[in-house]
């Protein structure tokens, strides 16, 4: 993924997270600052479902805002519950970002117009919907200012002194000169990490290759029953036997199967099968990796993240490609660097309009390398329930959208 390098020189405390859904807490934060805090499913959390209370609708306002929190659910799968709950469509459906799956999240939606009756009467494990507020204006993607993070660190083997020392000298580091800015593992796919690779199939053109690899790769911590379906399709191709073993719950993957049964050769129509934000999700994981080599190639080189002669700014900061069709490079060694990773990934820009599937194709922009995190903190350090003798450490900070929790860890962990 383009992840090899550290921008800190302190210590890391080691650890691991996700240990339990609720040691990630991702809050939005909405362009106006206010924060949609978690309180149902984390661990001081009430853990009680309360009625939906819906105001009443003022004339033109025709989009109900509320805040959704999630435990262990992806995005994509909470809004086809409560879209099949309420008997409406997606397309009424508004967010402004995808959260994280393994961890407890709370963000805005908004519903066009939809059933107030079902809608107060809606519940479903792990999905929470509260603070309902007419509006005029439909969520969407990158309506809001950032994220906030709670996260807890666990299994560390150190002193509480120490833990203390290590994590304040890198928040010193990063306040003063910055992070990195890596697109963080999320961006590449959960366990398997192939989103990249199939996006990178898909640029070339290559959909038979592309759908193959999403739907027969398979990595130990799969469930068996997945990874033996994975295993047995990449061997066969029998598309019918692999409706029957396929688990229900992997619909997308159904989906795509099914539309193969039918139609064996059209890898164009069955990767259509996919919701279409989720589609273009795959251009831009492989976007993101070539962003990441890029930073990676500048470090290699000793330029880092500091400005130089003919650097790309935004708002003073050097950005990096998000390579598309438009793109132009950059000046001077910046853009020799960014030829360099294009040449080595044997991709031309042009190839990011995608002929086949033009809703996956990208005009290309640009992002900054380097990331300041703000509102660090160090919330608390205590023995860990799950590891005899070991620390647990609680940190929080905030990030402007479109970043990754994972990358600031990285930092703070170097595990």
């Amino acid at each position: 993924m383009g992840l090899n390098f550290f921008s800190t020189k302190s210590r890391g405390i080691g650890g691991q997270i996700k240990r339990r859904y609720t040691d990630f807490i991702v809050e939005e934060i909405q362009r106006n600052g206010t924060v949609c805090e978690a309180k149902r499913f984390t661990e001081n959390g009430t853990h009680l479902e309360e009625r939906l209370e819906i105001p009443s609708k003022k004339e033109g306002f025709d989009q109900l805002h509320l805040n959704l929190e999630k435990i262990n659910r992806d995005t994509n799968f909470v809004i086809k519950i409560i879209t099949r709950y309420l008997q409406g469509s997606k397309k009424r459906f508004g967010y402004a970002g995808m959260k994280d799956k393994r961890a407890v999240t709370c963000q805005r939606i908004s519903l066009f117009e939809p059933n107030i009756e079902r809608l107060q009467n809606f519940g479903s494990g792990g999905i929470q919907l509260s603070n309902p507020e007419w509006s005029k204006e439909k969520m969407d993607l990158g309506m809001l200012k950032g994220n906030r993070f709670t996260v807890k660190v666990r299994d560390i083997l150190l002193s509480e002194k120490e833990i203390r020392k290590r994590v304040e000298e890198c928040f010193k580091e990063m306040e003063k000169s910055g992070i990195a800015n890596y697109f963080g593992e999320q961006r590449f796919g959960g366990i398997r990490q192939i989103t990249h690779i199939v996006g990178k199939h898909f640029i070339k053109g290559d959909f038979k290759e592309g759908v193959m690899v999403y739907l027969t790769h398979f990595v130990e911590g799969e469930e068996e029953e997945i990874k033996a379906a994975r295993k047995h399709l990449a061997e066969t191709r029998d598309f019918a036997e692999a409706t029957r073993n396929f688990p229900v719950k992997f619909t997308y993957e159904r989906s795509m199967i099914h539309h193969l049964c039918k139609y064996p050769k059209d890898y164009v129509g069955a990767f259509g099968k996919l919701p279409k934000k989720l589609r273009y999700l795959f251009t831009h994981a492989y976007q993101s990796y070539l962003f990441n080599l890029i930073i990676q190639e500048r470090i290699k080189q000793g330029i880092g993240l500091e400005e130089i002669e003919g650097d790309v700014l935004i708002d003073g900061e050097v950005a990096g490609p998000l390579f598309g069709f438009e793109s132009k490079h950059a000046t001077g060694k910046p853009g020799e660097i960014e030829k360099k990773i294009l040449e080595e990934a044997d991709v031309k820009l042009g190839e990011f309009h995608v002929k086949k599937m033009p809703e996956i194709s990208s005009k290309g922009t640009r992002k900054n390398i380097r990331l300041k995190p703000e509102k660090l903190k160090l919330v608390s350090i205590e023995e860990d329930e799950f590891y005899p003798e070991k620390l647990v450490a609680t940190i929080s900070f905030d990030l402007s959208k479109g970043n990754y929790a994972t990358t600031v860890l990285a930092e703070i962990m170097k595990a």
